[in-house]
């Protein structure tokens, strides 16, 4: 036999006239332009299903003689030359939002540097695992569309996230992937008069690990990508970018040390000034630390004056309201990885640890990463209305004795990039019927209403294709399912036959946490059985989704669906799609007609899958939590189980599953089979249109980015510039107020609150009354303190409003008299008092010295 020792490889060569491919391969632009993806698709369709929809490694697998028809063929370069005039017309247009807003500013000094561990464009770059990764990408996307100066920063996983494979027992299987990065559309990122790749080093007890930099084109902005699988590395350290969200956790102190260090001194190596940094989760929040030795080590202040300056230009979002999703470290492991940080900074150990703890800071307590990035960030957010407020409670353990309304925590609601997610067929009817629909009227109601001149015939027949693309690829996934497993190949011809067109179809998709409860719909199978083979309103449903490699409970959860779809009174009607990604998502989103989501309230921070439906025609059958609270008004889908919240959650399981099998059997199968006699049904189609105008102008990026620019980009580049404006002279003066403050508070006492109302404790709603209080300061003066009279409903709700009171004089004790005029705003039962704060011109959050003062 022939021995055949070596081998090699040939890369195709693009033909001149074609070469254009190359910089659209590498732009993920083209992951939200429809023309572009059929370009490419157009070379070779197999091969372009083969690669998973990835242009990169099609250039590169592609047969010469494919390349060169292309170059030949007239039709195939006027697509090309049209699909490249679109690219540089959006590379060079100058009139987006953000110009258009804010003028002509230097971009370069209100540049935004977003810090995520993840990031979702595409499935050909699979350095993702679920929504927070998805809401980053799309993060990007919009930042790119409306022109906001943003660069991001993730790593480059050598394994990506896992594939999943289920079993022939309904059994998740995890199969890692090695992903060549010559395959991937990234490149390195190259520096100096010899243009060699960028490596920057963190250190590591006992060694520094090299970090190489790659970067990724997204539209008009630059992802930078932190990778330690480099030669210079020991086998260990390379293995630190190997997995997303892999290991123990001191694999994830070393990734996030890579994120958040080794991301900003890259950012720095190429000469990149962010004036915003921005966390989105805590896992990058390491990076303040950096940016803070930065400000002892080389500009000589104090930690305490470098912190004001990183907090005053950092952003936290927080995306995660249950405990355990908050990455918490043992003081060990934090110590043993940041001896030397510590001694750089110039603090003490137990000052260090203090950062990641609670205000109370127990002595055993771990280092949790979201208090490091709440306490070194003077804006935060949650990601919903609902996450806004549980965040306020959930981390009230930062901010000791403030009133839960008052903790610094805003919210800005999730969105979607809807170019990414919209169907191209759905958006081709809106264009047809409205005109271009370009990024910038993607948060118009008025644009969205032009769908109004869509006939319901068109809709109809087109969500109609759209569905039958959705059930031929999961009856397709079905088929190799049963394949590789070794069904019969009587199972294996029946996959072909699951699932029908005509039926009302629900998707179910998410990462199997088990508070997302996938199989709450499994409760009655009995009553479940009636409302699937119902003989005239039939109902089917598909569930996709994955279980970290680690979730054992979420696993079951996979193994159920899959072991319910056996059974012979669902084997046609209930299915689950192996592998979710970005492109089974698609499918789904587009084809289905409602979408549910059934969380255990309030645990869904957010919940961006059921965004995606409405542009595509679908309709929402949610719980009323994270963006589905704001979004729901009765005519634009359902809400599961509104009348009861239970703190039991049997009991809340048990009336949601009611509530889930009510509403399918009374209000959305008898709405769906409701048809004229042409077989259109009207009224369903009229509650698709509410949802499409009621949702897609609201919850999307486009909103959801320039929310974040005027809220918070625009205020904390602008603080972050005046606190280092004249070698830092403000955060020095703050950092000394703070600690004058703090060593005279105690001395601090209110007394003898005065009121007086016409009609002794009640009042009528407008009406004013004086408040009276002594206050005594000490050595501080009157401009040191905020003094207010505090006005709190009794009625359970979050209710609250402060009048501040002006200093009228000085009694013969040296007390000041404080006055002000209290207003009666709403109707009810109210408490009040008096407070005094510490105040300051540089102040950026009202309790940042967590000092409060009330009346005795």
């Amino acid at each position: 036999m022939a021995h055949w020792p070596h081998s090699f490889s040939v890369i195709p060569q693009l033909p001149t006239r074609i070469e254009p491919l190359r910089e659209l391969a590498y732009n993920l632009w083209w992951t939200w332009n429809d023309k572009a993806i059929s370009l490419f698709r157009r070379l070779d369709p197999k091969l372009w299903e083969d690669v998973g929809h990835n242009p990169a490694r099609l250039l590169r697998d592609i047969r010469q003689i494919a390349l060169k028809a292309a170059a030949e063929n007239p039709d195939f370069v006027s697509h090309l030359d049209e699909v490249t005039d679109e690219l540089q017309a959006y590379l060079g247009k100058n009139d987006r939002w953000y110009r258009k807003t804010y003028g002509s500013e230097r971009d370069s000094n209100n540049l935004v540097a977003y810090f995520s561990a993840e990031f979702g464009f595409h499935e050909s770059l699979p350095i993702y695992s679920g929504g927070l990764g998805i809401l980053a990408g799309d993060h990007c996307k919009a930042a790119s569309d409306l022109g906001v100066p943003f660069i991001a920063v993730g790593l480059l996983y050598r394994l990506g996230y896992f594939k999943q494979r289920i079993n022939k027992d309904g059994w998740q299987e995890s199969e890692s992937i090695h992903w060549k990065f010559e395959e991937l559309p990234i490149s390195e990122v190259r520096t100096g008069e010899a243009q060699l790749p960028l490596t920057v080093t963190v250190l590591l007890p006992g060694r520094n690990v090299y970090v190489k930099v790659w970067e990724v084109k997204i539209g008009l902005i630059r992802l930078y990508l932190m990778d330690t699988d480099v030669p210079e590395n020991s086998e260990d350290d390379r293995k630190i970018t190997y997995q997303l969200y892999g290991g123990d956790h001191e694999m994830r102190v070393k990734q996030e040390i890579v994120l958040g260090i080794g991301g900003a001194r890259a950012i720095a190596a190429m000469g990149l000034k962010p004036a915003v940094y921005h966390m989105n989760e805590g896992h990058a929040a390491f990076l303040s630390l950096e940016r803070v030795r930065v400000g002892v080590v080389d500009h000589g202040l104090k930690f305490s004056e470098a912190l004001q300056y990183v907090a005053a230009s950092s952003l936290f979002t927080t995306h995660t309201p249950v405990a355990a999703g908050n990455d918490a470290f043992s003081p060990d492991l934090v110590n043993r990885y940041f001896g030397s940080m510590v001694h750089e900074l110039k603090i003490t150990q137990d000052e260090f640890l203090r950062l990641g703890r609670s205000w109370e800071a127990r002595p055993d307590e771990p280092f949790s990463m979201t208090i490091l990035a709440l306490r070194t960030s003077r804006q935060a957010n949650g990601v919903s209305a609902i996450h806004g407020d549980v965040s306020r409670k959930m981390w009230q353990v930062v901010w000791p004795g403030v009133p839960a309304p008052e903790i610094p925590i805003d919210h800005i609601t999730n969105g979607i990039h809807t170019l990414t997610w919209m169907a191209p067929e759905i958006r081709a009817l809106f264009e047809k019927a409205g005109g271009a629909f370009w990024e910038d009227s993607l948060s118009s109601r008025e644009s969205w209403k032009s769908q109004a001149r869509i006939s319901d015939e068109d809709f109809w027949s087109t969500h109609q294709a759209l569905k039958n693309k959705l059930i031929g690829f999961a009856r397709a996934n079905l088929r190799n399912q049963r394949l590789r497993s070794g069904f019969s190949a009587e199972d294996i011809r029946l996959a072909g036959e699951v699932l029908e067109p005509n039926i009302l179809t629900i998707g179910f998709a998410r990462r199997f946490a088990t508070y997302k409860r996938a199989t709450l719909l499994f409760r009655d199978l009995h009553r479940l059985d009636a409302i699937v083979n119902n003989p005239d309103r039939p109902v089917q449903f598909l569930f996709a989704g994955k279980a970290h490699p680690a979730d054992e409970p979420g696993k079951r959860l996979i193994q159920r669906i899959y072991q319910v779809a056996q059974m012979p009174q669902f084997r046609d009607r209930i299915l689950f799609i192996e592998n979710y990604d970005i492109n089974v998502a698609r499918y789904m989103y587009h084809g289905v007609d409602v979408w549910m989501n059934n969380p255990t309230r309030p645990l869904e921070a957010s919940g961006t899958s059921g965004e995606k439906v409405p542009p595509n025609g679908g309709l929402n059958f949610s719980v009323r939590d994270g963006w589905w609270d704001e979004a729901y008004d009765g005519t634009n889908g359902w809400a599961i189980g509104e009348e009861v919240t239970s703190s039991d959650p049997n009991i809340q399981d048990e009336f949601d599953a009611v509530s889930i099998y009510s509403l399918l059997e009374e209000r959305v199968a008898p709405l769906y089979y409701n048809r004229d006699s042409n077989g259109i049904p009207k009224e369903w189609l009229k509650w698709c249109r509410d949802s499409i105008e009621t949702v897609s102008p609201v919850y999307n990026t486009f909103r959801m980015v320039q929310d974040y620019t005027t809220k918070f980009y625009r205020s904390a580049a602008t603080h972050g510039r005046d606190f280092q404006a004249d070698g830092f002279a403000r955060s020095r003066g703050i950092a000394a107020w703070k600690e004058k403050i703090r060593a005279l508070w105690p001395n601090v006492r209110a007394k003898e609150v005065f009121w007086k109302v016409s009609n002794t404790t009640k009042v009528s709603v407008g009406e004013a009354f004086k408040v009276d209080a002594k206050v005594y300061l000490g050595q501080l003066g009157t401009d040191d303190v905020r003094v207010e009279a505090y006005i709190r409903s009794t009625s359970g709700r979050d209710q609250f409003y402060t009048f501040e009171l002006e200093p009228t004089g000085l009694t013969p004790e040296g007390w000041t008299q404080f006055s002000g005029a209290v207003r009666a705003i709403d109707s009810g039962s109210f408490q009040f008092n008096v407070r005094v704060l510490p105040r300051h011109l540089d102040l950026i959050q009202k309790h940042e010295l967590r000092l409060t003062t009330w009346a005795e």
